[in-house]
């Protein structure tokens, strides 16, 4: 036996090679970047680094809310059967390889052109990428983005449909089948949760938001999400100056089209940190979904509007999983500067950004929050709050409309929850009132969503002056947690049993209940799935024991899906530590 050693040069295309020796020898291999090799663009020089963000096959993703994030697992499992060739079909499977395989091979040793085309191809928009985006809540002809627990399910479908579309997915959804190519590839990847993600169609840095006398918003393109998930990339920028090496912004959710193409980045993070908005790619775009001003407007009923004082700010809490662990880290600071900050100032300058600097020197007399207790969860019947203050030196008399609506965590209202219309709200100097709004379950229960969101609202109009002041929240009604329990010892190889364990917290049975559990080296790369046989009454838990058998030792994190016709899909995990 002879061992052969190759060393390829640290920017060679990646890909499939063959090797020939002699007249009948050959040999095929696959290469990837190498985060390991110092001269490779992807080179990162911290081992916990790549232990996150290149060899870890499952993460953890925030969804919910900005003052509630909510983790959700995923099984990435980018090193799982037949994973790394999908990868390889999406490369060769995108328009520009279609049109001209060798410009496209040759530029297949730069990261940079690599992470734009999987921006590209991991959504459908444009060609025969892997997944297609619905947000309207018919998911006929597919299954609810809410479905998915990992890459690996959607990946193997679309390599075995003949590179046909996977129905659906939504942006965390786009997010994680990236980074699980990504990986796969060998480029250093995260997924970034941005909450109050504006989409400014215009690049203009404005997003114009319109509503009713009741405080209801008026759909247009322009948009705040409640949250907006993208990856980052690490990799050095050589078409850029070497202060914006390092992470690296890329969409692939299908938003806006870049170049003529639904595809978004890599911009650095550090150009949007610092207003260089001239920067490739889409470094606009990107700046606006975390700095965007929000200038409200109010229609009235006989056509005219009126300017709305609103304190809402975009690019809340962007969060990560931290290394080594499932806690959230805030990466804020490295999108932006602390608000009201001189470097804010002048990083705004650059990307001519005024509005927003004359925005935060606003102070208004009559101030307007929105309040809520911690305990909200399904099922439960609770209070929210508007609490208006009166800072000025005079009474003022005013008009408080409070209202809440279900809505998608991309903004759509779904229908009302609760309504309030004060006409004579009266406060003396310096006074504050607090105004309760009751949601009831048996109102709310029938029109959430998937994502147990609810848009709270409350417009304050002033008599005397005809000013009026909005403030808007967002919150999310927590689920039930699934409680699971490895019954006996868990070791590489051997049967191991889990009982999962879910009680229905709403005054209504639930019915076809479905646990449904997968995981990177413990279900062989399927998803094992265990219907119950009865419906579960209001306080019963819903119970099953799943068999399933790890292949490799170590950490590993088991991703649990319960599913009913009335909650939607729950999830849950238990991180699992496989013996030899």
């Amino acid at each position: 036996m002879v061992a052969l050693s190759i060393c390829s040069a640290p920017d060679a295309p990646i890909g499939r090679y063959t090797l020939t020796l002699g007249r009948s020898g050959r040999i095929e291999f696959i290469l990837l970047f190498n985060p390991w090799c110092a001269g490779d663009a992807v080179y990162m020089d911290n081992e916990q680094n790549l232990a996150e963000y290149v060899l870890s096959q499952d993460g953890i993703i925030f969804r919910g809310s900005y003052k509630h994030p909510i983790p959700t697992p995923w099984n990435f499992g980018q090193f799982e059967g037949g994973i790394l060739d999908a990868c390889l079909r999406i490369l060769d499977m995108n328009p520009k390889c279609l049109r001209n395989p060798g410009k496209d091979y040759s530029g297949r040793r730069n990261p940079i052109y690599v992470s734009r085309v999987l921006s590209a191809m991991v959504n459908c928009n444009d060609d025969k990428g892997v997944l297609l985006g619905r947000w309207t809540g018919d998911y006929s002809g597919g299954v609810s983005p809410m479905v998915w627990k990992g890459s690996v399910e959607i990946l193997r479908n679309w390599d075995a449909q003949a590179c046909q579309p996977v129905c659906y997915g939504q942006c965390w959804v786009f997010a994680a089948v990236a980074c699980s190519v990504s990986r796969a590839l060998g480029i250093p990847c995260r997924v970034v949760t941005n909450y109050l993600s504006a989409h400014d169609t215009n690049n203009n840095l404005v997003i114009e938001r319109y509503i009713n006398e009741n405080g209801e918003p008026i759909q247009s393109r322009e948009m705040i999400w409640n949250y907006h998930c993208w990856v980052e990339n690490w990799m050095t920028r050589p078409d850029l100056k070497s202060d914006f090496n390092g992470w690296q912004a890329t969409d692939p959710t299908p938003q806006e089209k870049s170049e003529g193409v639904y595809c978004c980045g890599p911009v650095p993070v550090r150009a949007i940190k610092e207003g260089e908005l001239t920067f490739k790619y889409d470094a606009p775009f990107v700046f606006a979904e975390v700095n965007a001003d929000i200038i409200s407007f109010m229609k009235k009923k006989d056509g005219s509007t009126s300017k709305v004082t609103s304190t809402t700010l975009v690019g809340q809490n962007i969060s990560t999983k931290s290394v080594g662990s499932d806690a959230r880290e805030d990466i804020t600071h490295l999108y932006k500067y602390p608000e009201g900050s001189d470097e804010e100032r002048e990083a705004f300058k650059k990307a001519d950004h005024q509005n927003k600097l004359l925005h935060q020197e606003q102070n208004q007399g009559l101030h307007l929050t929105i309040k809520v207790t911690s305990d909200m969860r399904k099922g439960c019947d609770f209070d929210v709050f508007a609490l208006v203050t009166n800072n000025t030196q005079s009474t003022k008399k005013c008009r408080l409309v409070f209202g809440s609506s279900a809505v998608s965590y991309n903004g759509f209202l779904k229908g009302n929850c609760g309504f309030k219309d004060l006409l004579n709200v009266e406060l003396s100097p310096g006074a504050e009132r607090r105004v309760p709004l009751r949601l009831n379950y048996s109102k709310y229960g029938e029109l959430l969503t998937e994502d147990n969101l609810i848009r709270l609202a409350a417009l304050l109009l002033d008599y005397t002056t005809r000013e009026s002041v909005l403030a808007v929240r967002n919150i999310v009604l927590e689920n039930p947690e699934i409680r699971v329990r490895i019954l006996g010892e868990p070791k590489e190889n051997r049967k191991l049993a889990a009982e999962i364990t879910l009680q229905n917290p709403l005054p209504e049975p639930l019915e076809a209940c479905c646990f449904s559990i997968e995981g990177a080296n413990l279900t062989g790369g399927c998803v094992i799935t265990e219907r119950l046989g009865s419906s579960v009454g209001p306080g019963e838990d819903a119970k099953v024991k799943v068999y399933f058998t790890p292949t490799h030792s170590g950490l590993r994190k088991l991703v649990v899906d319960f599913d009913s016709n009335k909650l939607g899909h729950v999830k849950g995990y238990r991180n699992v530590i496989i013996g030899k």
